[in-house]
């Protein structure tokens, strides 16, 4: 076999689990610090223990990642560089990261440091993934949803590293994507500190008919132990394990069965042939048995990779964890959690009166001799072979232990115990040196701060003024142009987004939408998940824009789309969805070179806001919504009935305090919106004016409703609402 062998990625919560992951066999360890991290609420690393743990697993020839795939506020950037300098320094192998913003920081602040693209970013195609490796990432972990179909076609158009999950927990959403912890209860997902409310029981409210109440959302846990010959053959570079939260005995455990099949099927592929060799691959009911006794959430399931959804990816009755196998458990800790690797030295010794001392320690192929101070001669009690023997093997410490020892002692010789110590802790040190140097972990260059430059602001206080609209409904869009006409005086509305699905498929509203183009911009929305499928309707939005010269731009709202659009070079503008984070000045300078505009985050309070907008006000900010909480690749009805496909009416989930969320259904992108129960309504406007444009956003509103907010933000016409929400302008997330 030609082909580069699979990297075995295990998870870290803890020292504990480290150790025990090495023990098992991983390739790799990703582990994060104590900030920064998506798990917040694993035990996490001091710098200290992180330190430790790069030299020695660079010593056994592993890699260690550190997970920075939160989003990043601007006062915190300090704090980033501070954390982040020891650790490029112990050349950490790789800084899986979410923000765009802290990715580019990272890279001008560390040039040498390795970039990995965190699932956390929703990384769906080929554009994406080209993307991302064009501003500097080395590897990309795509969103948990893909089809090894889709995984392969992205190896085939892109040359970066893949690292996909094949074992653990799973989102209902697709991360990154996901508000319901925080908006609900503040606390967020993009900052590690997601409370699950995916794990809770709700009823399904269909076509007048309410549903038992069951677990909806909860994904069985994944296991791909059976698919590894297929997931090999796809050209996946990095196999990762879930479970930074997890116990020692999980990450230990899990690796060990991981590491077993992998080198087996090498080593049968070797033997017969790539072929013959998935042919002959197979996993045993007793393994497979171990595998579902180590914290395995109800049944198992291969995730996305051979099907698209499906009820039988769900826990229905029950996300509960199964119990485990305390024999087995006990069995890992004996073999993985009671002990440390340490790599084997032959050491040789002299010890001859009036030369230096001599120390020479091997292991494998590589080779250091240190000198000590003169040998004397003794003038009561001479150091014998057992002596020098009993203790230069006292590496206890140290990673290694001793195979195999000679020494030769003249009969005369004398040598302190105290320089006896010193030379074996010197040989050790320079072993070590020369290992990591044979490993490939050469000195970094210095790290140089850049600091961000001013942002040019672009975007007059005339072009602040007004509103923009986005809907998805052709009922919708004959509301506004009804209502624009019968107020022809009022010329607040500067921009319209229309879904491209709508304007695709209903060529009777082209010449309404071209009439509105003499009071307001046009621009084309894309839909909320931009995957492989879905390059042909790409293609047919650009003939959209093309053909319709109307049309200003697009309206971006993933990472695919925003790199779709630029690979095409369509001469348009380009605006993004509050989808596309941006919470920090580093941010606002990546995609300022890149788009014309940026919507504010739901998720920052206002300050923080306002802090963006101290130096570029080219922004657009929300200020009413059903506020999108998850965008998911399972269906809700699928899951409670049955596939409808086309069918557009809307779904509710009910929770347990009676509350209602409405579940818009796109089935010709295949992807459902859970919405939030209540709107999202901003009513003090006066300090944002000449500063954002505001943004109207309808998704799910009939006509009067539609109505009753253009009067209320064009008209100054106050309307009831009984319940709404101001999501996070006062309090924000942690």
């Amino acid at each position: 076999m030609n082909k580069k062998q699979v990297e075995l990625l295990a998870p870290a919560g803890n020292s504990c689990a480290f150790y025990g992951a090495v023990n098992a066999g991983a390739d790799a360890i990703y582990m994060g610090g104590n900030r920064f991290g998506a798990r917040a609420y694993a035990d996490n690393f001091s710098t200290e223990e992180l330190l430790k743990c790069i030299r020695y697993a660079h010593l056994l020839n592993r890699k260690v990642y550190l997970t920075v795939n939160t989003l990043i506020k601007d006062k915190e950037f300090k704090e980033l560089k501070d954390y982040l300098l020891p650790l490029y320094e112990a050349q950490v192998d790789g800084i899986i990261v979410q923000d765009l913003g802290a990715l580019q920081f990272i890279k001008e602040t560390f040039p040498e440091m390795e970039l990995h693209a965190s699932t956390q970013m929703t990384l769906c195609s080929q554009y994406g993934a080209k993307f991302l490796k064009d501003i500097g990432a080395t590897r990309i972990v795509p969103a948990r949803e893909l089809s090894l179909q889709e995984l392969i076609s992205i190896k085939n158009n892109v040359d970066i590293e893949i690292e996909t999950f094949i074992h653990g927990a799973m989102c209902y959403c697709y991360s990154g994507q996901c508000l319901f912890s925080s908006i609900l209860g503040g606390r967020s997902g993009n900052r590690g500190r997601c409370a699950q409310p995916c794990r809770l029981p709700y009823s399904v409210k269909a076509e007048g008919k309410i549903s038992k109440e069951a677990y909806f959302l909860s994904l069985k846990d994944m296991c791909t132990i059976e698919n590894i010959p297929e997931l090999i053959n796809a050209g996946i570079d990095s196999f990762k394990i879930e479970g930074r939260m997890k116990k020692p005995e999980y990450a230990a455990g899990v690796t060990s069965l991981y590491r077993k099949y992998i080198d087996m099927f090498y080593e049968s592929a070797v033997q017969h042939g790539m072929e013959e060799a998935i042919e002959r691959y197979h996993v045993s009911k007793a393994d497979t048995k171990h595998l579902q006794s180590l914290y395995i959430r109800s049944e198992i399931q291969n995730g996305y990779y051979y099907k698209n959804n499906g009820k039988d990816m769900i826990t229905i009755d029950s996300p509960a964890y199964n119990g485990n196998d305390e024999a087995l458990l006990r069995d890992i800790q004996a073999k993985y959690l009671d002990k440390e690797t340490k790599l084997p030295v032959k050491m040789l010794a002299q010890f001859t009166e009036n030369s230096p001392a001599k120390l020479t320690v091997i292991h494998n192929n590589v080779s250091v001799t240190v000198n000590g101070n003169m040998v004397e001669t003794a003038s009561k009690q001479p150091v014998t072979e057992e002596n020098v023997e009993r203790q230069l093997k006292k590496l206890g410490e140290t990673s290694f232990y001793c195979d195999s020892f000679a020494c030769e002692v003249s009969s005369q010789a004398f040598y302190p115990l105290k320089q006896m110590n010193e030379l074996r802790r010197n040989a050790v040190e320079a072993l070590e040196e020369k290992i990591l140097t044979a490993n490939g972990y050469s000195t970094y260059q210095k790290p140089f701060i850049n600091n961000i430059s001013e942002v040019e602001n672009t975007f007059s206080n005339k072009e602040n003024k007004g509103f923009s609209i986005s809907l998805e409904s052709a009922c919708q869009l004959h509301t506004i142009y009804n209502w624009m006409s019968s107020h022809k005086d009022n010329e607040k509305l500067k921009v319209l987004y229309l879904s491209a699905d709508l304007l695709l498929e209903n060529e009777k509203i082209i010449p309404i939408v071209k009439e509105m183009s003499a009071k307001c911009s046009i621009y084309v929305s894309f839909p909320h998940v931009f995957r492989q499928r879905d390059i042909e309707y790409g293609f047919d939005i650009c003939k959209l824009l093309r053909d319709n010269d109307f049309i200003e731009g697009v309206l971006v709202r993933t990472i695919d789309q925003l790199g779709y659009m630029i690979q095409q070079k369509e001469n348009c503008s380009i605006h993004m969805d509050a989808g596309l984070y941006v919470w920090n000045q580093y941010a606002v300078s990546f995609f300022n070179s890149r788009t014309l505009s940026m919507t504010l985050p739901y998720e920052l309070n206002a300050s923080e806001q306002f802090e963006l907008l101290s130096k570029y006000n080219h922004f657009e900010k929300i200020v009413y919504s059903r506020i999108p909480m998850m965008i998911t690749a399972n269906c809700i009805m699928k899951t409670s009935e049955a596939c409808k496909k086309d069918d557009t009416k809307l779904v509710y989930l009910k929770d347990r305090y009676g509350k209602e969320f409405p579940v818009s259904r796109n089935c010709k992108h295949c992807y459902n919106t859970i919405y939030n129960s209540i709107t999202y309504r901003l009513k003090d406007l006066a300090k944002w004016e000449n500063r954002v444009r505001f943004r109207i956003d309808f998704t799910i509103e009939s006509e009067e409703q539609v109505l009753d907010v253009l009067n209320a933000y064009f008209l100054n016409y106050d309307y009831d609402i009984a319940e709404y929400t101001t999501g996070h302008e006062r309090r924000g997330v942690e």
